[in-house]
């Protein structure tokens, strides 16, 4: 089927194509995976990849030409220009124009960004809010309760995902996962012409004030951090030395873990919500994007603790074979990462199979609460979600706590 009758397939099941000859439709595209139910496509489009779904109300290229490549779009979504590719929109989602945004990323229920943003590697809960000019690469960002108490990234933030030693072992988590997804927590802001060098984990309530590059950890929730610019300062550079390895690889364990009970999440209680808005089509594109994401993380860790090996003789080197504290901190790590290649950790797909045989399924209660809200309001995700009493969330959240704590051991690596 060339591309002149596809168009013509759509725009017989429904599709609204104003100018058709300037849309282009791929070989490979299935049409039957792209709904004819109040789906606009605008001039400029082109869509291309098999896996590609558009879903019930989808509006595509209102400012500006977009491009889909792969990408899984969910009910209600606007997707009003640029690049999009092997990422997942769960539905009633808006981009602006000048989006880059390309694989393992994730926009759930009603996160959305503005104009000029680019994403990868990237999962935001439902209603996270981008704001124009943000480069907001390998990320986890929860937190809010609803449209009108979300969390946010401030206009021309980046987060910093890229190192001096050329090494990307920088996701950064806001919020967490086992609470987050209950839709119940306080939101995380982050102020704009500001940024974060990851990797970094933040809680519920932090507020980074404008104008302010974070790069630490916080433990306690409902902070306020600010700084201003640096002192002028020189001083010598340690080019392949990696300081405080230890946090980096902990920040990593423990993103992936977050990532592993995410999963879980989608496996247990997602499912229970596939109906005619979102499809079992869309539920497998997130499962896949995700899988995909923890391969990433897993590549990324793996070559950072390579690079210890070399960071290790050159601290040797400077300090004339001396076994510091730093030389010790890189050996306890090299030894963990080998612990945990044994445990499994190679790909996505064992680790997934590791995390299946150590965690037990939804406790009982949290089941038949999630069964009753359905029965109560549909599968309507947000709604039954937000409808959960607080010690059924609290149950929700105790179990996957309890995912993430089994399969990284909490107890082997104890790094600052």
């Amino acid at each position: 089927m060339n591309n002149q009758t596809k168009v013509k397939s759509l725009m017989d099941k429904g599709v609204k194509i104003p100018v058709p000859e300037s849309v282009f439709v791929g070989e490979d595209v299935d049409v039957s995976r792209i709904s004819g139910e109040n789906v606009i496509i605008y001039p400029g489009t082109r869509i291309m990849g098999k896996s590609t779904l558009i879903m019930p109300d989808v509006t595509l290229g209102f400012e500006s030409p977009v491009t889909l490549d792969n990408v899984l779009v969910g009910y209600g979504s606007r997707l009003n220009g640029g690049f999009f590719q092997k990422c997942v929109f769960v539905g009633q989602n808006s981009f602006g124009s000048g989006a880059h945004v390309r694989g393992g990323t994730i926009l759930e229920e009603g996160a959305s960004a503005a104009h000029t943003v680019g994403l990868k590697q990237t999962i935001l809960f439902p209603f996270v809010t981008l704001g124009s000019v943000v480069n907001f690469c390998d990320c986890l960002m929860a937190g809010g309760t609803s449209r009108k108490d979300h969390s946010e990234v401030g206009s021309s933030f980046i987060h910093f995902n890229y190192t001096p030693n050329q090494d990307k072992a920088t996701p950064s988590m806001l919020g967490n996962v086992y609470q987050g997804v209950m839709l119940k927590s306080r939101p995380v802001f982050l102020g704009g012409q500001g940024g974060l060098v990851g990797p970094c984990r933040l809680p519920f309530g932090s507020v980074t004030a404008a104008g302010t590059i974070w790069r630490k950890d916080i433990e306690e929730p409902d902070r306020l951090m600010f700084g201003g610019g640096m002192r002028d300062a020189v001083l010598e550079r340690k080019p392949g030395i990696y300081s405080n390895a230890g946090r980096l690889f902990k920040n990593n364990i423990l993103y992936i873990a977050g990532l592993t009970s995410l999963m879980s999440w989608y496996v247990h209680i997602r499912h229970l919500f596939v109906s005619e808005l979102f499809s079992e089509h869309l539920l497998m594109g997130m499962k896949q994007t995700l899988e995909a994401a923890i391969d990433e993380r897993i590549k990324r860790l793996h070559d950072f603790v390579g690079r210890l090996e070399t960071s290790k003789e050159l601290l040797l080197s400077r300090n004339s074979g001396r076994i510091t504290a730093a030389v010790e901190e890189h050996d306890a790590v090299i030894q963990q990462w080998g612990y945990f290649l044994t445990e499994g950790w190679k790909t996505a797909q064992t680790i997934l199979e590791k995390s299946r045989s150590v965690n037990n399924p939804p406790p009982e209660p949290f089941l038949i609460a999630v069964e009753n809200g359905i029965k109560k309001s549909g599968q309507d995700y947000i709604k039954v979600i937000q409808g959960l009493d607080p010690a059924a969330s609290a149950g929700g959240s105790r179990w996957l706590e309890s995912v993430e704590k089994k399969l990284c051991h909490e107890n082997a690596f104890s790094f600052s």
